[in-house]
């Protein structure tokens, strides 16, 4: 609001008040990475969700230049990061638009397990050094390597479109194609995750053969509570 310029990142060591959607706690203990980026591109406020599908995908590029090659990366919609299935990041999106309905600011918050997870969570969580990551690798490699992902996949989009950002995370979305629960603020959905539409959407194909748009909602996974 006060006009910090596009690209700005701001880093904590540490959070006292991490939160994530719906105002739900983040457990922010040190050693893990905590981050949020202003960006301010020329576009609709309406775009500024296809910044959660950037992130991840930048992320998810940036933990496989520092984990072994045996940690499986996966998305889950609409803004979480999997490590072997188990969520290890988190992104949460909020933003500005003026009186036309353009953006004026995005703030993209960014909290990534790396040397730890809380051990009682809503999903199954874990962190990078649990799943095989060399103690060695910091919060500080993975930012470092983070911003070199997302400034690229940001070039990317600014030059082509959403287009190769849905299909980099369609390629490693956990759930495609398989049986889902989605939970609505008055309603529980059971379908099949067939695709993700150009603006973030998420289709549902439901038994009787119909298909929801879900554009915001929980995505519970077989074998999710």
């Amino acid at each position: 609001a006060e006009g910090a310029e596009d690209g700005t990142l701001v880093w904590a060591r540490c959070q006292t008040s991490g939160y994530g959607r719906q105002g739900r706690g983040w457990a922010s203990a040190s050693g893990n990475l905590f981050l949020s980026l202003i960006v301010r591109p020329d576009c609709p406020l309406s775009t500024a969700a296809q910044f959660s599908f950037i992130a991840a995908v930048a992320l998810g590029d940036a933990i496989g230049s520092v984990a072994p090659p045996l940690i499986e990366v996966t998305y889950k919609w609409p803004n979480d990061v999997l490590l072997n299935g188990r969520k290890a990041a988190g992104i949460l999106l909020e933003s500005k638009g003026d009186a036309d309905q353009n953006l004026e600011w995005l703030v993209i918050g960014i909290g990534a397990n790396v040397s730890s997870y809380p051990p009682e969570t809503r999903l199954p969580a874990t962190s990078l050094h649990f799943e095989g990551c060399p103690p060695s690798v910091s919060a500080v490699d993975l930012l470092e390597a983070f911003g070199r992902h997302m400034m690229s996949w940001v070039n990317i989009w600014l030059d082509d479109g959403f287009g190769p950002v849905r299909h980099a995370w369609l390629r490693h979305a956990q759930g495609l194609k398989e049986q889902i629960e989605v939970r609505l603020p008055n309603d529980t959905l059971h379908g099949t995750f067939t695709d993700l539409e150009g603006d973030g959407t998420l289709l549902l194909t439901l038994a009787d053969g119909s298909t929801r748009r879900i554009a915001a909602g929980d995505v519970y996974l077989p074998g999710e509570g």
